[in-house]
């Protein structure tokens, strides 16, 4: 702020000494005292508090804007028209949902694991979580996404700008990282029916310093291993401390892993991180403050996250969540994969299992706590039993009706069962229509003369009597599968599937499988 100008009375003020009274004269009125000096240590002692709260407020400013300039930013939502954007808004129910990304890019100080052009740009996705914390920080589920996964990929805004990139009707979900995180996540988005919050990518440095910084990670292999010609990782039998470039290629390896499959390598990814959370946890880093900058410093030199994260009230949040859960609330999954039919390198969604699940993370259904069913009423005694009827006979041929079935779900796969139970319910000539934009409402549309077997249809699912509703545009009956029934067969009810759960962050003390092909002993030195 400038200096004001002093007026000319000031500045006489301010030039003529004032007139003072003499120390010996005692002052005029029997009610004024002698104003005393405090004391000198009083002072220096006030002095040093006030600079010490200055310099503390001043340190912790500077500390916060050094985090927030270390990150990088990125879009959140990259797709352009694909699915999630054409779902209504959703309410905030308070639970928080984060995407992280791993990717192989060689680029910067990543060109040591090979050239840039083994991946250009922000290359592939290594690795794909999805972190779920419930609205009341009771429980979390970390997600994993197969880099194999075949999935519809959204046309895409690149985080650069320019020109959008096209989709694919069908594509490998790690290659949507082409386009930036931002269309990872609208990919994923589109396939779980989630509205995903943030996002945060990690490069090979990220994951050395992440490990470094923790002083190392425990694991535990039930063999001595050698990865040779894969991540070079070099183990011997039992427990070790990784940390560094051990830890990076322990996350990296694949075939010395079990069956050598992308999945053995997720499951590995799982182990570390868990391991991870067992340390952080048992150390209190998310509650003390001094090893939490400590840790953010280190990550966030190496983090691409989303604007709305880019903020230190955000990070701090989500710490502060984190570090209420027990640990045996955080559950590891992997999303429901079968081989996929067209290259059985590659996987798919395996349905109903995936949509079920995806179901239940829309709910914030924990995965750690058993459901309890719902008691099956004792039938009658005999002499009570109530007198049967033979059910009505339809006053047409269930077999021949025409019913056709749109997903309007926004989620991949989702008319599968239903179609399963049209034709155990005797609608065998059932056909899908296929996957149509989003709607928030289940209905049966019925043409002329078809309103009892859509009532029938209704009834079969359970739906209420408003969802059947006349058009004349319609040939036959259409059951529409909105975004209000997302799993089971029944209107309104979910169901998670048996043992979706691979393990719980608690679960320490076991060993990971070695694939005998990469045994230390079989690679002499």
């Amino acid at each position: 702020m400038g200096r004001r100008r002093a007026e000319k009375g000031a500045v006489s003020a301010a030039s003529t000494p004032r007139a003072t009274t003499p120390i010996e004269e005692e002052p005029v009125g029997r009610h004024y005292k002698p104003v005393r000096k405090a004391p000198l240590w009083l002072r220096i002692t006030a002095l040093s508090l006030a600079a010490v709260l200055v310099l503390g407020v001043g340190t912790a400013g500077l500390l916060f804007y050094k985090l927030q300039t270390n990150v990088t930013t990125s879009p959140l939502n990259a797709g352009v028209g694909n699915k999630s954007s054409q779902l209504p808004q959703l309410e905030d129910t308070g639970s928080l949902q984060i995407l992280i990304l791993g990717t192989d890019s060689r680029a910067g100080a990543n060109s040591e694991y090979g050239s840039e052009e083994d991946s250009a740009g922000p290359g592939k996705s290594d690795v794909m979580l999805l972190m779920d914390i419930s609205a009341d920080n009771s429980h979390v589920s970390v997600t994993s996404f197969p880099r194999d996964l075949m999935a519809p990929i959204p046309d895409c805004q690149p985080s650069g700008g320019g020109e959008v990139i096209p989709g694919a009707a069908l594509g490998q979900l790690n290659a949507a990282l082409a386009a930036g995180p931002g269309c990872t996540v609208s990919a994923i988005n589109d396939m779980t029916g989630l509205t995903i919050d943030h996002f945060m990518l990690a490069d090979f440095t990220a994951v050395k310093e992440l490990s470094n910084a923790l002083g190392g990670v425990e694991v535990c292999v039930d063999h001595a291993m050698y990865d040779y010609e894969g991540s070079w990782l070099k183990l011997p039998a039992g427990k070790s401390l990784v940390q560094g470039e051990q830890a990076l290629a322990f996350l990296r390896t694949r075939h010395a892993f079990g069956d050598a499959s992308d999945l053995e390598r997720i499951k590995a990814q799982q182990y570390f991180l868990a391991s991870m959370v067992r340390k952080v946890k048992s150390e209190g880093t998310l509650t003390n403050l001094p090893k939490l900058y400590s840790l953010a410093d280190v990550v966030t030199k190496n983090l691409t996250i989303d604007e709305d994260l880019a903020s230190i009230p955000a990070m701090v949040g989500i710490a502060n969540r984190l570090a209420k859960i027990d640990l045996a609330n955080v559950a590891f999954v992997t999303v429901p994969t079968a081989s996929f039919a067209g290259d059985a390198n590659r996987v798919q969604l395996q349905e109903p299992q995936a949509g079920q699940f995806f179901a239940a993370l829309r709910e914030g259904k924990s995965l750690t706590v058993p459901t309890v069913p719902a008691a099956t009423p004792e039938a009658p005694a005999a002499s009570e039993a109530p007198a049967t009827t033979e059910p009505a006979v339809p006053a047409y041929d269930k077999a021949i009706q025409p019913i056709g079935v749109a997903n309007a779900s926004a989620v991949v796969g989702r008319s599968i069962e239903l179609m399963q139970s049209l034709v155990n319910g005797g609608f065998s000539s059932s056909y899908e229509l296929g996957d149509v934009p989003a709607q928030g409402e289940s209905k049966v549309l019925y043409g002329a003369d078809m309103a009892d077997v859509a009532a029938d249809v209704a009834d079969l699912f359970k739906l209420p009597a408003t969802a059947v509703q006349e058009d004349p545009t319609v040939t036959g009956v259409s059951l529409v599968i909105g975004t209000d029934w997302v799993s089971g067969t029944e209107f309104g009810t979910s169901v998670v599937p048996p043992d979706i759960v691979a393990s719980t962050a608690d679960q320490g003390g076991s060993c990971l499988t070695v694939n005998p092909l990469y045994y230390a002993e079989n690679f002499p030195e």
